[in-house]
């Protein structure tokens, strides 16, 4: 039998949760392993030439530790609900978008969110410009739902763990903000049952452990 693809990841990084989110959605099962930030598993440190998560370790041994690449590998192996077809623009709009919010946007979500690792920045200006790239997206969001349609799309998913991220560092002040359609795509994300579904929690994985298979309806471990 051929090997599943080894995922190491963390259950709260956003750039994992849009990994995992693309894996689930395309059907592909893989070994999943989560790591401690804290606590790295030297086999997870000699996967990735980062020594950041997610990390994959495909069947034939090539590795990618990006996550928007393992988004767009699993999607082209398999992308039932036409992820990367969206229904208004194109491929190469939407990855200029996701490259857009994860330059400028998260640079200033990271100095507000972890703002003690940034003195020389002002907290409350970095959440205004993260801000501002919010109030793009409201004004992208209310001519459909989606950013590119009105069905989810790459760009959605890529972006959405970013936004909870931002929304969740203040969640009173964000409420607070008049982003109706932005407010509403976010919550609709967060009750859904695709995220409830990659959000369940595994145990440290360390060599020897039992393989936890996910990405398909069946798990040979159950979460923690």
């Amino acid at each position: 039998m051929t090997p599943l693809p080894i995922l190491y990841s963390f259950r709260r990084c956003p750039y994992a949760m849009r990994a995992r989110m693309a894996l689930r959605a395309s059907g592909t099962p893989v070994e999943l392993r989560e790591v401690v930030l804290r606590d790295k598993a030297p086999e997870f440190l000699a996967a990735s030439p980062s020594a950041t998560v997610p990390t994959l370790v495909a069947a034939d041994g090539g590795v990618i530790d990006e996550s928007l690449d393992i988004m767009l590998w699993a999607l082209c192996m398999n992308d039932p609900e036409g992820w990367l077809a969206p229904e208004a623009g194109a491929l190469d709009d939407m990855l200029a978008l996701i490259e857009h919010i994860d330059g400028p946007f998260k640079q200033s979500l990271d100095r507000y969110k972890y703002d003690t690792r940034h003195p020389d920045r002002d907290r409350l200006e970095e959440r205004g410009k993260a801000a501002a790239e919010l109030v793009a997206l409201e004004d992208r969001l209310a001519e459909s739902g989606w950013l590119f349609g009105g069905r989810p799309s790459l760009a959605d998913m890529a972006i959405l763990p970013f936004v909870r991220q931002f929304a969740n560092t203040d969640r009173a002040w964000f409420d607070g903000e008049d982003w109706p359609t932005l407010k509403a795509w976010l919550e609709a994300f967060e009750q859904s049952d695709r995220f409830q579904a990659i959000m369940d929690k595994y145990p440290q994985w360390a060599a020897g452990d039992p393989v936890t298979v996910f990405g398909d309806e069946f798990a040979t471990q159950s979460p923690a």
